[in-house]
């Protein structure tokens, strides 16, 4: 769950991406980066914390250049170090830079084929800079000095061919343009918007609707999966289909909690689907509780308040907002290590005792994936004076870990993994609790588009669309994703300031 753009303009483009990202923070809180184009030479800044940290006055007034592409990141493995921001850079052929959102399932054959045949250097642990690597190698076949849109989209449908799991990119060719590209299951998400200024016409790509809007840019529409987007330097647009055989499977947990609710994703409205996950879920209540003694409907801010407030309305029941954010405390499903989890939870989130007191109370969160902020949220209630406190999940029980670009930890952390509603209503304090059905929150989603084939809900039901995971894969992918592995990479973590880097090797003041 990373956060990408790339933006061809015909003024600097700097403050755009700078802008973009700040929209798209939501998506990681790990790192951020940009890297942009002025004249063929590169200019890189990237680091480790959130956009208004990493990028000062002096580092913008060094990313000169008309097109560039920028990234937020949070770690799919837990990693911390500075070392794996991106943007990505390779010097051959022509110089490419690229950001990346999604995980490749076939990372570490990839990585070997490309030491051994492609005779390339990998030097970080993050499968971003294995997908440049491919695309670059890919795109040096042609063995040209100047390329052209069908050697950039032959490229793409050789990275298809090569590549396997989730993941959308945007690549920048010095001198060239931009490149936007989605996995054939068009599981991540990334659409490309267009406006005009008196200059001529400028394109975005970007992982959400949002960044789009942010910018006074036009949504074109979504990437379509295997398809490629290139805008040239001119400002030139071009599309292609890179695959045979696309289908279209997007990630349903991007409408449950990843996506922003007024994104637009896949021709489906985040903010609808989550009116309709709340209708759901709402009739699910009528018809095993119908004499429940709900009091008030309370969500757990903010992925959930959408959902919570068409509950209410159906149940025809009060909704009071009853927890004060902390806005300057990141998201905690994305926080690397329990102990820091459990520790924020409590900075986060602050009771309003009124709204509780004597109150049976049911409060709606998106979803419930370890359970540690669950159970302390549900304790801030009783603590508050609550009488009965039950939980409503606007999704379904999350059973099976995520391997397609999304933090979701090691199956045995799951705390609905092989136990029942009522032994995970239990272990996190309810009275009772409602998980919402797989079969309705397809549907929720599915409304918006019925072109959808059929959603990546592999979190909830096992199933991975891209065919090729078996239980070896998700022994090492454990391995790497507990909390234990993840505590030892934070005490690795780099420092070191990544700073302003000319690629063309030419000094940065």
């Amino acid at each position: 769950m990373c956060g990408i753009v790339g933006i061809v303009s015909k003024s600097p483009v700097n403050q755009a991406l700078y802008e973009a990202l700040t929209v798209l923070q939501h998506r990681g809180q790990d790192a951020a980066g940009m890297m942009t184009c002025d004249n063929g030479k590169l200019n890189l800044r990237k680091d480790n914390g959130l956009v208004r940290d990493v990028f000062h006055t002096r580092h913008m007034l060094n990313l000169k250049g008309n097109l560039g592409i920028g990234h937020v990141r949070y770690p799919t493995a837990g990693c911390a170090s500075s070392a794996e921001a991106q943007p990505f850079y390779v010097n051959s052929p022509y110089g490419i830079s690229l950001a990346h959102n999604g995980n490749l399932t076939n990372a570490d054959e990839l990585k070997r084929d490309l030491f051994r045949e492609d005779l390339r250097h990998i030097n970080t642990e993050s499968d971003s800079e294995i997908l440049l690597n491919v695309f670059a190698h890919e795109l040096q076949r042609h063995g040209k000095i100047e390329i052209n849109a069908e050697d950039v989209f032959d490229a793409v449908a050789g990275v298809h061919k090569r590549c396997r799991g989730g993941y959308v990119g945007v690549a920048m060719i010095a001198g060239y343009g931009i490149v936007g590209f989605r996995d054939p299951y068009g599981i991540r998400p990334i659409v490309f918007g267009k406006r005009t200024t008196d200059l001529g016409d400028e394109y975005m790509i970007a992982s959400e609707s949002v960044a789009l809007d942010a910018l006074g840019f036009e949504l074109i529409r979504d990437i379509a999966p295997g398809e490629a987007v290139l805008i040239d330097t001119k400002g030139k647009l071009y599309t292609r289909q890179c695959v045979d055989n696309p289908v279209y499977s997007p990630c349903i947990f991007e409408y449950v909690y990843l996506a922003r609710p007024d994104s637009i994703i896949d021709n489906v409205s985040v903010y609808k689907a989550r009116l309709r996950m709340g209708e759901k879920l709402a009739e699910k209540i009528l018809r095993e509780k119908p004499d429940h003694d709900i009091d008030v409907v309370i969500p757990i801010p903010d992925t959930s308040r959408t959902s919570a407030l068409q509950l209410a309305n159906r149940l025809d029941v009060k909704y009071r907002e009853g927890f004060i954010k902390n806005r300057y405390i990141g998201r905690t499903f994305i926080m690397p290590g329990q102990k820091q989890r459990k520790k924020s939870v409590r900075q986060k989130l602050n009771a309003i005792d009124l709204e509780f007191k004597d109150k049976n109370v049911l409060l709606v969160d998106d979803s419930i994936v370890r359970g540690t902020t669950s159970q302390q949220i549900i304790q801030m209630a009783r603590d508050a004076g609550a009488n009965r406190v039950y939980f409503a999940s606007a999704a379904p029980p999350v059973c099976y870990p995520n391997v397609y670009g999304i933090d979701m930890p090691s199956a045995d952390e799951l705390i609905a993994h092989n136990k029942t509603v009522e032994e995970v209503a239990e272990l996190i304090g309810a009275d009772w609790l409602m998980f919402q059905d797989l079969e309705d929150l397809v549907e929720a989603a599915r409304v918006g588009n019925p072109d959808i084939n059929r959603f990546d809900a592999s979190v909830f039901d096992g199933e991975y669309v891209t065919g090729d995971i078996d239980q070896q894969y998700l022994d090492r992918l454990e391995q790497r994703r507990n909390d234990k592995a993840k505590s030892g990479s934070q005490n690795e973590e780099d420092d070191t300031d990544l700073g302003v880097t000319l690629i063309d090797m030419h000094n940065s003041n």
